[in-house]
């Protein structure tokens, strides 16, 4: 570790959140992890990853069991489940300095708007991983495939975005960055929205089956062509001048998929666990804006209403 490095607190050390700071820790930053259930395994037996990009074990990562334990940090990832987003604020407000910048390295829309308004709209930032990453045992994480992460500014600044990249420079993880946030948020939602909420509706099923299925595989399309044409609608009413391209987005997320295989996708995981599900930020809140902005939705809203009910007996 290279105490010259930005210090980086990692709050939501799951399988995403101890991929990519794993990463960062890797190229030697100074990098802390706010850990729950793997706490002691990590401390005493380090934390072990799996990947095609090179695997690699930290053996003494810097961990901890709270937020305050932490301290002030030059860098807040982000990467909770979205269903803990009412603890994200607790959990993240100890590591904030005056100049602190905060990555949302979480699914669903909105989530940077309660950034924002917790600590600031200039410091908050968006990170969208696509990449098929599960944790294993106590200790180990599997990182699958993919892995690129693109990063937005909750206000769209090229200057800040430079920062973000300048993180990531010396990590094994590849990095893009968009010019808008909200359209990069409504365009993993198009692949998130069927490909998670059909896994789960159809039984607790992998993509391929989706993909594979003629009637899934339609269903999926719709679901796509809803988001895609909420997206737009909302991306206007925002002042935003990109828009989603339809066909180009709908034959790239199919064609995608199809290499991924008999990929689980986290949704379904949580659901075949007994977990809850990140239903509200990820189906609701779509739903929520095609509503506000007239849009009609019939697939989302049926979708989004079954899911809801088996969140319900969680």
């Amino acid at each position: 570790m290279d105490n010259t490095r930005p210090s980086i607190a990692i709050i939501g050390s799951g399988a995403v959140g101890s991929y990519y700071g794993g990463r960062l820790a890797e190229a030697g930053n100074n990098v802390r992890f706010l850990m729950r259930r793997d706490y002691h395994v990590v401390r005493k037996n380090g934390l072990k990853v799996t990947s095609p990009d090179g695997n690699f074990t930290l053996t003494k990562p810097t961990v901890f069991s709270s937020s305050n334990e932490i301290g002030l940090v030059d860098w807040v990832i982000c990467a909770l489940k979205a269903i803990s987003i009412e603890d994200a604020r607790k959990l993240v407000q100890p590591c904030v300095a005056a100049d602190t910048r905060i990555i949302v390295l979480m699914n669903g829309l909105g989530l940077e708007e309660r950034f924002a308004n917790w600590f600031g709209a200039k410091r908050i930032f968006g990170g969208l991983a696509f990449t098929c990453i599960n944790r294993g045992d106590p200790g180990y994480v599997h990182h699958i495939a993919h892995g690129t992460v693109t990063f937005g500014h909750f206000q769209n600044d090229p200057v800040e975005l430079e920062k973000v990249v300048a993180l990531w420079a010396q990590s094994k993880v590849q990095v893009s960055v968009t010019p808008s946030l909200l359209c990069a948020r409504w365009e993993k939602l198009c692949w998130n929205i069927p490909f998670n909420g059909l896994a789960v509706a159809a039984g607790g099923i992998t993509t391929d089956r989706i993909t594979g299925n003629p009637d899934l595989r339609n269903a999926a399309r719709s679901l796509m062509e809803e988001v895609i044409m909420t997206g737009n609608t909302d991306l206007a009413a925002h002042h935003e001048k990109i828009r989603l391209n339809r066909v180009e987005i709908i034959e790239r997320l199919f064609r995608l998929t199809e290499t991924m295989g008999a990929y689980k996708a986290s949704t379904m995981i949580d659901f075949m666990e007994g977990r809850m599900m990140e239903i509200e930020a990820m189906f609701g809140e779509p739903l929520r804006r095609s509503e506000i902005l007239g849009i009609s939705t019939p697939q989302l809203a049926l979708l989004t209403a079954l899911l809801r009910t088996l969140n319900e007996q969680r």
